[in-house]
């Protein structure tokens, strides 16, 4: 007979749990979700996902960790590349912060660095928020602001840089930013 501390409360047994396989799950969402516009890709590709804070200190800490995460992929801090996405990650980390800020919820960057045929392939950078009714203007839209304004140069300045950009609807509410930054050969 075994006397316990506490002869009224139920025993728990310790439950053992499966370990599930989610290679099959990284597959998928690889090849669906995040090729760049309307190319389906179905090679391994590298992804860097993190929520940030939707303050000014989330944008920067959003732009700081993607020029190390490039770094790890083998695109030296200061080179073109880095300098280019930081500067990408930074607008669109900063619009995030101010016109999608919605209190008590986050934006998240991604990068995916997906693999071309005969190139070295593309850059996928994408930053998403809540707020679904503030959307940008379409691409070819863009209305240059007046000398004098002080704002309205940022999304100028991701066309100029990425080779395309878009904005797409992000279930079940909010929207994604996505730009697309082809990588030189190595």
């Amino acid at each position: 007979m075994v006397t316990t501390r506490y002869p009224t409360r139920p025993r728990t047994a310790l439950v053992q749990v499966p370990k599930y396989d989610l290679s099959s799950w990284r597959t998928r969402l690889l090849t669906s979700t995040v090729a760049p516009m309307s190319v389906q890709v179905a090679a391994p590709a590298h992804m860097f996902t993190q929520r940030f804070s939707a303050t000014r200190r989330g944008a920067r800490l959003a732009r700081y960790l993607a020029v190390q995460q490039l770094d790890v992929w083998g695109f030296p801090y200061g080179g073109e590349v880095s300098d280019s996405a930081a500067a990408i990650v930074g607008e669109l980390a900063a619009n995030a912060a101010t016109h999608g800020r919605v209190p008590g919820r986050d934006f998240e960057l991604r990068l995916v660095k997906l693999p071309g045929p005969g190139r070295s392939g593309t850059l996928v950078i994408d930053v998403a928020d809540t707020r679904t009714e503030r959307r940008p203007p379409a691409p070819g839209a863009l209305v240059p602001p007046s000398p004098d304004s002080e704002t309205g140069r940022g999304l100028i300045v991701v066309a100029a840089l990425a080779t395309s950009w878009t904005v797409l609807d992000r279930p079940p509410v909010g929207k994604i930013v996505r730009a697309a930054l082809e990588l030189p050969e190595k």
